[in-house]
Formats: C-alpha cells, sequence, structure tokens
C-alpha cells in the first residue's frame, strides 16, 4: 500500500491475482498504395494521409471510382504477339492509351470479393481532374524535395501489415526497384509482409519474365515479401461500366462499324451541336449502338476484357485475410481458389511451375496461379522471396512469427522501468507461456506436448548476466516450432504377394 496509515480506520488494499495478459495482433490489414480519383472527406484532404476503409462503399466515398480508360485500335500486323479479335472482316488489337493504366480502384474490388475486410488506402496522387491521363510517377512513392517518403509515412502507422501497390507495375520492370525498398521497409519495421507482382507483357515468355524479376528485385530482407504470377483474368468490371468515350477519338466508328445502321446512329450523333450533346443524349447513343452493332458490343466486350485483366496480389491480399480469420495466420495461404477470376492470363504447366517454385540458384521463389479442371482457379505456391532458407521458405511461417513477435513485443511494454528481479521474470515468463500454449492448441505451433512446441527462457544466468542487470536489459529468449506446410505429399506404392 503506497499510502502512509496515519488515520485509525480499515482500509482495503485490492491485488492483482492473475498476471498479465498477451492479445494476438491483426495480422491481415493491408495498406493499398497508389493512385485515386479523388482523396477527400468532408472537405478534409486524405492525400499522403493513410486512411483505414471497411468497405467498397466507404472506400468510394472517400476515393472515388476508377479512371475512365480510352483504347485505340490497331491492325493485327502492328502488334504482333497480343491477343487479336475480329472487327468485320479485319483481325484487330486494342491497345490502351499512355498514362492511362491506373489499377487500384480494380485491385480493391478484387480485394472485398476475395474476403478482404479492414485495410488501409494511402493516396499518392489523384486523377479526377486529368481525364487525358495521369503519370505514375516515382517521386510520388520515394519523396522528392516537395513529396514525402509513403514508406516514411507508413513508419509512424502500426496497424497495416500487408503492403500492396497495385498501380507502380504498370512501370514494367522498373517497378522492382519500388519492391526493393518495400522489403527494406517491412524489415526495419519487423511487422509487415510485402506482396508483389511479377510484370506481364504479350509476347514475352515465363522464362524471360520470371528471370527479369529475379534479377532486379535484389537479395535484401527476401524473406519480407511473396511474389505471384501471373496476371488474372478476372470479371470485377461488368459490362454496363464502358461505352463509347473509352474508344479514343481517333477511332472512326462511322468507319469500323460494318453495319449500315450502326454508322446512321454514328452519323446523326455526329451533327450534334455541343449544346445538345447531355447526359441524355450519350447514353441513348450508347444504347442505340448496342442495338444495332454486334460488332460494337465485341468492341467494348474487348475493351473489358483488357480492363479486367489484372495483377494478383490484390486478391491474394483478400484471400490473406480470409485464411487469417478463418484458419489462422499459421494457416499456409495456398490451395485456395481465387473468387472473381476467369482464369490467369498465362496457363503455367506443372513442369513449367518447377522453375518458378525452386530456384536454386537465387532462391528466389515465385508463387504459381494456376487453373485446375472442374476445381477453378487455385493459389498453388506458399513461398517467400527466400525460397531456399530452411527458416523463412514459407509465408505462414514468417507471418507468424510477426505475429508473435509482436504481440510479445506489445504485451512486454508494460514492464518497461519495472524492477528487473525474479518477481518480474516469472510474471513475464507465465504471460508469454500462456499465450503461446493458446497458439498451440489452436494449432500454430508443432509438437504433441507444450514443451515440444515452445520453450520460454528468463533470468540471471539463464538469458541474463549481471552486467546486463546493471545495464538495465531484461533478456527473453522464446524458442517456437511453427508448423510448415506439406507443400509435397509423395504416395509410395509397392505391390505385395498374394497371401492365400
Amino acid at each position: 500500500m503506497a499510502t502512509t496509515l496515519m488515520t485509525p480506520g480499515v482500509y482495503i488494499e485490492e491485488k492483482n491475482a492473475f498476471p498479465g495478459s498477451a492479445v494476438a495482433v491483426e495480422t491481415a490489414v493491408p495498406v493499398f498504395i497508389g493512385y485515386t480519383e479523388k482523396a477527400e472527406l468532408n472537405g478534409k484532404p486524405l492525400l499522403h494521409k493513410p486512411t483505414r476503409v471497411t468497405s467498397l462503399a466507404v472506400f468510394v466515398e472517400y476515393f472515388g471510382a476508377g479512371f475512365k480508360s480510352q483504347f485505340t485500335l490497331a491492325d493485327a500486323a502492328t502488334a504482333p504477339g497480343k491477343e487479336t479479335f475480329m472487327v468485320g472482316d479485319k483481325e484487330m488489337v486494342v491497345e490502351i492509351n499512355p498514362d492511362h493504366t491506373a489499377l487500384l480502384y480494380n485491385a480493391i474490388r478484387l480485394f472485398y470479393y476475395n474476403g478482404g475486410s479492414a485495410c488501409y488506402i494511402l493516396s499518392v496522387g489523384t486523377y479526377g481532374d486529368k481525364p487525358e491521363g495521369f503519370e505514375i510517377a516515382f517521386d510520388d512513392f520515394l519523396g522528392s524535395d516537395t513529396k514525402p517518403n509513403v514508406f516514411t509515412i507508413l513508419e509512424k502507422e502500426y496497424e497495416p501489415t500487408l503492403i500492396v501497390l497495385p498501380d507502380i507495375i504498370a512501370k514494367g520492370a522498373e517497378a522492382y526497384s519500388i519492391y526493393q525498398q518495400v522489403l527494406l521497409h517491412c524489415s526495419k519495421m519487423q511487422s509487415r509482409f510485402g506482396l508483389f507482382d511479377v510484370f506481364h507483357a504479350p509476347g514475352r515468355t515465363i522464362e524471360e519474365e520470371i528471370t527479369e524479376f529475379r534479377d532486379l528485385i535484389g537479395i535484401n530482407a527476401l524473406n519480407y515479401g511473396a511474389a505471384y504470377y501471373p496476371y488474372l483474368k478476372t470479371s470485377v468490371v461488368m459490362a454496363n461500366e464502358l461505352d463509347y468515350e473509352n474508344l479514343d477519338p481517333t477511332v472512326e466508328l462511322e468507319t469500323i462499324l460494318p453495319e449500315p445502321l450502326a454508322q446512321e446512329i454514328v452519323k446523326r450523333f455526329k451533327l450534334l451541336t455541343p449544346a445538345e450533346i447531355t447526359l441524355t443524349s450519350k447514353k441513348n447513343y450508347h444504347q442505340s449502338l448496342k442495338a444495332a452493332s454486334l460488332t460494337y458490343n465485341s468492341i467494348l466486350e474487348e475493351l473489358r476484357a483488357k480492363l479486367n485483366e489484372l495483377p494478383p496480389s490484390a486478391a491474394i491480399a483478400g484471400i490473406y485475410t480470409f485464411i487469417d480469420t478463418t484458419r489462422g495466420v499459421w494457416k499456409s495461404p495456398a490451395n485456395v481458389s481465387v473468387s472473381m477470376v476467369n482464369q490467369p492470363s498465362i496457363n503455367v504447366s506443372h513442369e513449367e511451375q518447377q522453375q518458378l517454385n525452386v530456384d536454386v540458384i537465387s532462391g528466389k521463389s515465385v508463387n504459381v496461379i494456376r487453373p485446375f479442371p472442374g476445381i477453378g482457379t487455385l493459389v498453388w505456391g506458399a513461398r517467400t522471396l527466400d525460397g531456399n532458407s530452411q527458416d523463412w521458405r514459407y509465408i505462414n511461417v514468417r507471418r507468424t512469427l510477426i505475429m508473435i513477435e509482436q504481440s510479445l513485443k506489445l504485451a512486454t511494454r508494460a514492464y518497461v522501468f519495472e524492477a528487473n528481479d525474479g518477481g518480474t521474470w516469472v510474471t513475464i515468463s507465465s504471460m508469454i507461456n500462456n499465450f503461446l500454449y493458446n497458439l498451440w492448441k489452436q494449432g500454430a505451433l508443432a509438437g504433441a506436448a507444450p514443451e515440444q512446441a515452445y520453450n520460454v527462457q528468463i533470468g540471471l544466468g539463464s538469458t541474463m548476466t549481471p552486467n546486463d542487470i546493471l545495464d538495465g536489459i531484461m533478456r527473453i529468449t522464446v524458442m517456437l516450432a511453427i508448423v510448415r506446410p506439406a507443400e509435397f505429399i509423395v504416395l509410395t506404392f509397392q505391390q505385395q504377394q498374394q497371401q492365400s
């Protein structure tokens, strides 16, 4: 009792009967970094401010919808290697205009379709006032004299545990330099994990794209990130979201559309004065073309297919959230179907995946998303980029340890400046043992008994020397046996002699 007893009377003193407890931190709260239509809430700017959203509706309220991308049509002979489609009797390809690629909005939709929940949005720029296009610039992410560094901003946020950058992959292989910064940031924070895409361009082989990624991703902090391949052909962009305004003004529909009625509709619309071109007239023009021209419909479907081809990292972030919620962070996020996905953009075979999953030279594993007949499109890989490491090979091992480290870090904060003696040691040891015992019962730790799953050591002569105590240092050693996935299941069959 702190008070000095001087007045006669009855005094009550309450003592804690139980040790402090450790609570598991959130494990799947991604932060999406990229460009949005707007960044405003009640008149207050949200640019460069990590903002928590809990649904797609909240995202649209704060950050707006997607960018109105425009496309051109080109003769197939001028773009070899790209997917073609027929316009009348001509074979053509669709090409998106420069600076018209904005992936964050559709990535958020894909995230929520795959089990996503709360996440953070860090807008680095807006395109609502840039209908002609906007440039994805590196200094929007890395900072400059006038712009902040996004990773410096994130250092002040505690909750995000995953980092996803959907927009930056539009820069091609140059995006990998940003990925290196993500890995270094995650290593510094020790509480985050990066999800990366492998850039895909038509006409290139799997080996070319994977080799380029492995050459440019570097070798630092590889256990704090995982890469996924290939892009996904999704269905998040609906047919009613596109119209003739998604075609570049240089596209002459009057010449391209072979149907006479469609050509007449285009002629009549061109005769309208600017004052007569209203939202209603635009809608009627679009609906008339849809009714009169199958070619117009096929062109819009081709545009929709291009917009629906998305990098997989956002879907994977949603799957991480779904697995963490239903099974636990210790469950490997693989052998799970990807929702709102028709098929991967590339069908990677069993033999081709061998070189992606295991790389004996660099160890930089790339997780593949593959289609399986009668089952669907599945995530078929569970390795970090540090694929040759016995410690950090698997994603669930890395993320489980992050969860345990951060949970115990927060729990032991209450004992900073407490007496560094046996009483405190026993209290902390009991708290950590209780936390790990509960994890073992849930299946996060391997072992038939708790003593096989974990071990906690703290005390003078065990983890500390007399000098440590004089220096105010309390050392705690925790050893864990984290469950690992059965990545390779080997069935052995052998004939035996007939018994009778």
